[in-house]
Order: structure tokens, then sequence, then C-alpha cells
């Protein structure tokens, strides 16, 4: 399979996902445990999502690199595309992407910093940090930082 990237999305698309976003927070919202590795100058932040959970990221403004691995529809655009397996995927800043997982879906979120904390980085990859899963739920994160 060619591998795809995560382009900027366009206002439009923002708001769809904005949209998408308003109806998911009046359901019942599953539990998101993070974890986070400040290591070597990076930021690694990753989540499980369940099978058959929707889920919408913050407005990511920041390049990064994206790992899915699972079975997933997410956004890229204005289209939904089904990713299935281990994918490594360049992601562009001004994205809010999408998911609904068919199987547990674990989301991986890379970039460079010099961010000394979780609550630094979180903040410079996003206008967003106090509306995380991390930010919502302070038990479910798992952290590490290295002085490397």
């Amino acid at each position: 399979m060619n591998e795809v990237a995560i382009p900027v999305m366009s206002l439009d698309a923002v708001a769809n996902v904005r949209d998408f976003e308003r109806h998911l927070l009046a359901l019942p919202q599953t539990p998101i445990e993070t974890h986070h590795v400040l290591h070597g100058g990076m930021y690694a932040r990753t989540i499980l999502i369940p099978a058959g959970t929707a889920l919408t990221s913050a407005l990511i403004r920041v390049p990064t690199v994206l790992v899915i691995d699972g079975d997933t529809l997410v956004t890229l655009g204005n289209e939904p595309v089904r990713l299935a397996g281990y994918h490594v995927l360049p992601a562009a800043a001004g994205r809010k992407t999408a998911f609904a997982t068919i199987a547990d879906t674990r989301v991986t979120m890379i970039f460079p910093t010099t961010a000394r904390t979780v609550e630094e980085a979180e903040a410079e990859f996003t206008e967003e940090a106090d509306g995380l899963c991390s930010r919502r739920d302070p038990t479910s994160n798992h952290v590490v930082i290295t002085g490397e």
C-alpha cells in the first residue's frame, strides 16, 4: 500500500470536525490513557482508542509524524480513509483529525521540541490543550521524561 500523508485541512474541513466533536461531547465519554515521552529533544504521545470509539484531535499547529497501528477511519482533509495495520505518516500542521475505530487502534504523535514538561509540549502543539484527554483526567497519564 502506498502510504498517505495527513494534509493541512481547509477551514471548512476543520469546521466539519468541530461539528462532529460537538456531537461526540454530548455522548458518554470513553476514558483514554495517554503515554507521554520527552526524550532527546522529541515529544511522543500515544493513545489507545478502543474499538468502536469515535474521537477527534485538538487542532494541531505543528508538523508531526503520526504512527497509526490498528484499524480506523481517519479524516484526511475532507475525506475519511480507512487505515488498517501499521502506518508511519507525515502529518501537516493545521489539522484537526477525526477517528472512528473498527479495532483497537494506537496513535502516536511525535515532534521535535525544547519543552521540559508534558504541559509545555501540549501547549506547543495546540492552543486547545485544556480540552485534551490528558488534561481532563490527569490520572490517565503515563509520563517518561529524561534529561537527554
